[in-house]
């Protein structure tokens, strides 16, 4: 899992072949104007959905995981809270893979909150449970799918 300003994007590109033009998507773009939906970078490699969230509890907001690709998380119009937790560490399956949707669902729940404002980023890797969409009210969200290579 990693946290960081959008400026400072660059120091991660390495991590993955497809980060680099990740990155310079969020950099060169106005998200303020990106429409609701899902826009392919690079076909099923790389894509943007861009959605509207409706805050959740902790207690009622999924933990998941994913095995073919890494989440790039973005609130656009609002700090959004996302909870956090090893892979290793999620015992309680809700929800087997669905493949179609590259997502097992858990009832495990987070003690790690990270607070997420409009200039910042999390990459969620396949070993990092993720818990996305706590906060109140509603927000824009971006979220970039990056295959696993």
């Amino acid at each position: 899992m990693i946290q960081d300003l959008v400026e400072n994007a660059g120091r991660y590109e390495s991590l993955n072949p497809h980060f680099k033009q990740a990155f310079d998507f969020l950099k060169t773009t106005d998200w303020l104007k990106l429409p609701l939906g899902i826009m392919e970078l690079d076909g099923k490699d790389l894509y943007v959905n861009v959605q509207i969230m409706e805050g959740k509890t902790p207690e009622v907001a999924s933990m998941e995981t994913h095995n073919q690709y890494i989440d790039i998380q973005i609130p656009v119009t609002g700090t959004e809270l996302m909870g956090w937790i090893p892979r290793k560490n999620l015992k309680q399956v809700v929800k087997e893979y669905n493949a179609d949707k590259d997502v097992t669902l858990y009832a495990d729940k987070t003690t790690d909150l990270l607070r997420v404002q409009p200039s910042e980023f999390v990459v969620f890797f396949p070993e990092d449970g993720h818990q996305p969409g706590i906060g109140e009210g509603k927000w824009k969200k971006i979220v970039i799918k990056v295959k696993v290579i």
